[in-house]
């Protein structure tokens, strides 16, 4: 129940963050609940892909995509996500999710969420891949297409040798998964 009071906050205040614009920060706050613990009492693994998809949903409801992909039949779709746990997130402990979109290319957009605390140190970086998918055309919009749909004019920056092996390494494991039975 508290995921969905969680989304609800995200939502109803989501005005008073302002308009999210590429090269913005998406900054949510939050503190490490008993019900985000897991037996070594600090936060598990599951709780940060659902803070992660906070910042998502923040970005996407603040950009105007929502908005464009309900009028277009369109979604958005994770397609995959690597991270690298540094610290600890106690109980109580109060934290924050910097999400940002990195860049993007052809269909593949990537995101990055950090885990802050309160001293600036990074508890956790996760990357993420994805893209909005056209269920009316049965394929993925090409970002040039979407980035024209939000009224964004702005050319990506060409992705990082980080992002670039995140891209290589999920697109072959994907290819995998199709392939096993």
């Amino acid at each position: 129940m508290y995921v969905w009071m969680r989304l609800l906050r995200v939502a109803a205040t989501r005005k008073s963050r302002g308009v999210y614009r590429l090269g913005d920060e998406s900054t949510l706050s939050f503190r490490c609940l008993p019900t985000d613990i897991d037996m070594n009492i600090h936060l598990n693994n599951a709780r940060y892909m659902m803070l992660a998809d906070m910042g998502r949903i923040d970005i996407f409801l603040r950009s105007g995509l929502v908005a464009a992909a309900r009028k277009r039949g369109w979604a958005p779709l994770l397609g995959g996500l690597q991270t690298a746990y540094v610290r600890e997130v106690r109980l109580w402990q109060r934290f924050d999710v910097v999400s940002t979109i990195e860049t993007w290319d052809g269909t593949q957009i990537i995101g990055r969420h950090r885990f802050v605390l309160q001293d600036g140190r990074i508890a956790a970086m996760i990357l993420t891949t994805g893209g909005v998918y056209d269920y009316r055309g049965k394929r993925f919009v090409p970002m040039d297409e979407l980035m024209s749909a939000l009224g964004v004019d702005t050319a990506p920056r060409a992705p990082n040798d980080e992002e670039k092996a995140f891209m290589a390494s999920h697109q072959g494991l994907r290819a995998r998964a199709k392939v096993l039975v």
